[in-house]
Parts: structure tokens; C-alpha cells; sequence
């Protein structure tokens, strides 16, 4: 009786390692899929942050040429689309209220720029905001001798002259189709002197009284890619 005893125990033992190793096998046969799957994932998420910055760039190509054909004065950065147009083009000095001037160039700017971004589908199901901000230069207003209050007054300088750049927009002959879209993405910024533009040294007020317009595309999410490769196995 004792040694059939021992012998169930024995017995007993096996079938413990049995059930120990299918385990073992289990979590590495697990292990080595999600590192299939995570490889497969970064490797569309590189794809597709490449195709997107493929799509931004070949727009910003197009926006650089249609702005050129067009004699429109404004600079555009090849990789990013941000643009910088000096408040020269657009105000009289100290002033929020667009000039003639001012609504002539945007009369000419805004429906080329409005249409060559929303032209693509690739790109514009990828814009997250049309970014407008608003700098002024560090010059002081008369009168006010308090650094942060000069620095609020600029600030407000500035928010109010992007938001005359946003709200004249809407007044420009840009594809109609388009105005929902802008509508919903379009964001205006006042930075006041936070991002003065410096020539040898010292800072060109001209060039640091500016309006800039900023693409801001969606990120692309990992987790996203993921589960799309395991709902693909």
C-alpha cells in the first residue's frame, strides 16, 4: 500500500512538470507574437509617418509655387508649411485694424492658401488646426514703464491682429466647400515679443512684427496600428 502510494505521488509529480511546461510554452508562444505584432506596428507607424510627411511636403511645394505665380510676398518654410507675413503687409504701425493694403494681399493670400492645403485628402484629413498667431516686436508703448504690463499690451496687440487675419479670411473667395472645414480646425494665438526674430545679433523689429500661420497635423498613434495588426491575424 505505502509503495503505491509513493508511486501516486510520483505520478502526481509528472503530470505537474506536464502542466508547467505547456505553460512555459504558452507564455513564450505569446511572447513571440506580440513582439511579431509590435514590430509590425512600429514598422507601419514609420510608414505612415513617412507618407504623411511626404504629403505635407509636396503641398508645401505647391503652396510655394502657386504663392510665387501669384507675386504674393510671403515666407513659407519647404518641410513645416509655416509661413511668416510681415505686419508691414497687413497694418499700420501700432494699429489691429487691417489696411487697405492689408486686405488686398489677404484678398490674393487666403484663397490660394485655403485651397492648395484642403486640394489634397491625403493631407487635409491629416490637419488638426490651421494655427494663426499674432507677434509683435519688443519696442516699448509710450508711457508705460512696467515691464509685464508692456508685455500684456503687446500681448493683446498681437491676439487682436491674428484675429483680424481669421475673421477677414471668411470675406475672402476661397472654394466655399471649404468653409466648414476651416471653421472647425482654425485657432488664433497672441505670443506678444516671446518669439523676437534677431539679425546679427540684435533684433530686427520688422521682421519680429509678424503674422504666422501654422499647420498642425494629427499624430499618428501607435496603439492604433496595433490592434489593427492583431485584428489582421
Amino acid at each position: 500500500m505505502a509503495l503505491m502510494l509513493r508511486k501516486a505521488k510520483g505520478d502526481s509529480g509528472a503530470d505537474n512538470n506536464i502542466f508547467w511546461t505547456t505553460m512555459a510554452d504558452l507564455l513564450l508562444g505569446l511572447a513571440i507574437i506580440f513582439m511579431t505584432l509590435f514590430v509590425l506596428a512600429m514598422t507601419g507607424f514609420t510608414q505612415q509617418s513617412v507618407e504623411q510627411k511626404r504629403h505635407q511636403v509636396e503641398i508645401n511645394k505647391e503652396l510655394i509655387k502657386n504663392l510665387k505665380d501669384a507675386n504674393i510676398d510671403a515666407e513659407v518654410d519647404p518641410m513645416t508649411g509655416d509661413i511668416k507675413i510681415s505686419d508691414l503687409e497687413l497694418f499700420e504701425v501700432g494699429s489691429y485694424n487691417l489696411s487697405r493694403k492689408g486686405k488686398a494681399y489677404l484678398d490674393k493670400f487666403v484663397p490660394i492658401y485655403v485651397n492648395t492645403i484642403f486640394s489634397k485628402k491625403e493631407l487635409s484629413d491629416e490637419i488638426e488646426n490651421i494655427i494663426i498667431q499674432g507677434h509683435t516686436d519688443s519696442q516699448s508703448f509710450s508711457g508705460i514703464k512696467n515691464p509685464d504690463i508692456q508685455y500684456m499690451k503687446n500681448m493683446e496687440l498681437s491676439l487682436q491682429r491674428a484675429n483680424s487675419v481669421a475673421s477677414y479670411m471668411f470675406n475672402t473667395k476661397f472654394d466655399n466647400k471649404y468653409n466648414p472645414k476651416l471653421k472647425k480646425i482654425l485657432v488664433v494665438e497672441g505670443k506678444s515679443y516671446s518669439s523676437p526674430i534677431f539679425t546679427n545679433g540684435k533684433e530686427d523689429f520688422n521682421k519680429s512684427r509678424r503674422v504666422e500661420m501654422h499647420l498642425k497635423v494629427k499624430k499618428l498613434d501607435i496603439t492604433d496600428i496595433f490592434f489593427n495588426e492583431i485584428q489582421h491575424l
